[in-house]
């Protein structure tokens, strides 16, 4: 089972979305074990303190390394691998989803105001993650996104294991498109390969559409897949 402890400063911004569809299904069915906590519990101050200015000046306040440090030590164990969600990490990818999905035990540590002590990064976490070049008002619901990514890859999460192997960027190129009822929407009718019931057409077509889907949108996608070089 794998077990990911979230260090933040509002570990209630996780009650509701945890308890929602496929999340929701892992953890009653035992196959994740989700703990928050707040890191301004492992402040030592009356005042609970967490964050100060920032040496050298500047705007806004940055989260302080002795509470964090704290909270690192009480959650981590021997085989803990410590993710800081930061717009300067690494992009969250679908390969890097699938093996965290095989960790043990992650630990997500959400920043919140101008960052953390770099002293931190620097000495205490594994591995910085980005859900995206842009930046939010804390890590949380970049938290979230990489739970979600995450727990649906482990086995048993999902209805069915095969839809993992249709899902965008498995393959390296976009998902095809999909259709259900009715067969005509506002003169808008189902491409006709799909309603005749001849597999290897329809895969044919499902393989066509994702190359041309992507080639369209993320041209740099074709780049650096594997089918590139049968293009």
């Amino acid at each position: 089972m794998l077990e990911i402890d979230i260090l933040s400063l509002f570990p209630e911004y996780f009650i509701s979305p945890l308890k929602q569809s496929i999340l929701k299904r892992a953890l009653s069915n035992q196959l994740v074990l989700i703990r928050s906590h707040n890191i301004r519990d492992f402040a030592q101050d009356k005042h609970k303190t967490v964050d100060d200015k920032p040496f050298g000046g500047g705007p806004g306040m940055v989260m302080k390394a002795p509470p964090i440090k704290r909270a690192l030590d009480a959650v981590r164990k021997p085989h803990s691998h410590v993710i800081y969600l930061s717009p300067q990490g690494a992009p969250l990818k679908a390969e890097a989803c699938r093996s965290f999905s095989q960790k043990e035990h992650l630990i997500l540590l959400c920043g919140h105001y101008e960052g953390i002590d770099e002293r931190i990064i620097e000495n205490y976490i594994d591995e910085e993650v980005s859900i995206g070049d842009f930046v939010m008002t804390s890590g949380c619901p970049a938290a979230l996104c990489f739970i979600d990514a995450v727990v649906r890859l482990i086995p048993n999460a999902i209805g069915s294991e095969e839809s993992h192997k249709q899902d965008s960027f498995e393959n390296g190129l976009f998902d095809h498109p999909h259709y259900t009822q009715p067969r005509v929407f506002e003169g808008h009718s189902v491409p006709e390969v799909l309603l005749e019931g001849h597999h290897e057409k329809i895969a044919s077509w499902r393989k066509d559409k994702a190359l041309e889907k992507t080639q369209k949108k993320r041209q740099d996608l074709i780049e650096k897949s594997p089918i590139k070089e049968k293009i």
